[in-house]
């Protein structure tokens, strides 16, 4: 149908970008290109790299066409060993969760599996560091991004079973979640004009969409791995974010143009409407629906066992 084609020629198209991003004799993705198509630089940022992985993992882990899944694969375990050199905790962060992505379809990988414990590993090592009674983080600041730390561990420990990794997933998170909430009682993510340093008051602007769905993401998953309904309340606080309920009342998802405005600044919306912002709103859409027909089903499927 006319759609499909639509999807697949763009998704064609996006394979390539990212095909074109790699280069093999460094192992590392590029992330920087101008407009005649020349990469800015050798190697891109660690994260870049991270993100990388976990775009490829999704596609092995959930494409339905089997020539991508194995295009995907083959690129994901060439750019999979260089992050195990890497120190960026997002980028670990990143990683793990296209590690489970592309553990969906190929678990049996004992190299991925092996990885992904050392990151995950990392990432409790970093926290188990840091992390204080009155400061339940990874580092002596938070910053961007932040929900993917703890979601890493929660991901890593519930499937992995290592319960210690799910309990401090869980525990950074809850705080974190705890402090992003308003006396209003809206989702206030943490401000990139100055983040939070520990001992110090946290900035509230400017807030950005990518916050909003990380936390959505985190959220979601610490409810699959617990089933406690708390965590949907957050991730559905963060997802009205977008739609109006936050600092300003204003509305940062336009259904008009279909975008997602790029933040929002202490007295007004920023009217920019960029890709990653506009991807941020799709993806955390994308995830809600997809938790809600779960929740549903468990719903029904509970039901189905008192009748009984």
């Amino acid at each position: 149908d006319e759609g499909f084609s639509e999807r697949a020629r763009l998704t064609s198209i996006y394979a390539a970008f990212l095909q074109n991003a790699f280069d093999p004799d460094v192992g590392r993705f590029r992330n920087f290109m101008t407009y005649d198509r020349q990469w800015v630089a050798d190697i891109g940022s660690e994260e870049s790299h991270g993100r990388a992985l976990w775009a490829l993992g999704t596609c092995v882990g959930r494409s339905r066409r089997e020539e991508l899944r194995s295009w995907a694969a083959e690129l994901f375990e060439q750019a999979l060993p260089a992050v195990q050199s890497f120190t960026s905790p997002r980028a670990w962060a990143f990683a793990i969760i296209g590690l489970h992505e592309y553990l969906r379809t190929l678990g049996g990988d004992l190299r991925a599996n092996q990885i992904r414990a050392e990151l995950a590993q990392s990432l409790s090592s970093l926290y188990a560091e840091n992390a204080k009674e009155d400061w339940m983080w990874f580092e002596q600041s938070v910053t961007y991004e932040n929900a993917r730390l703890p979601q890493a561990l929660i991901m890593t420990g519930r499937w992995a079973n290592l319960p210690e990794l799910r309990e401090r997933g869980l525990q950074s998170l809850h705080w974190l979640a705890e402090r992003q909430i308003a006396p209003e009682g809206h989702f206030r993510p943490i401000g990139s004009k100055g983040f939070w340093k520990r001992g110090e008051q946290p900035a509230w602007f400017d807030q950005h969409p990518g916050e909003a769905h990380a936390m959505i993401g985190a959220c979601v998953e610490a409810y699959e791995a617990t089933g406690d309904r708390y965590w949907l309340v957050q991730a559905n606080k963060a997802f009205d974010w977008f739609h109006g309920s936050n600092d300003l009342g204003i509305a940062l998802y336009d259904p008009q143009s279909g975008g997602c405005r790029d933040g929002l600044h202490i007295d007004r919306v920023n009217r920019n409407q960029g890709a990653q912002s506009t991807l941020a709103f799709l993806l955390a859409l994308a995830e809600m629906r997809r938790t809600q027909e779960v929740t549903s089903v468990s719903a029904f499927q509970q039901q189905v066992s008192l009748a009984a």
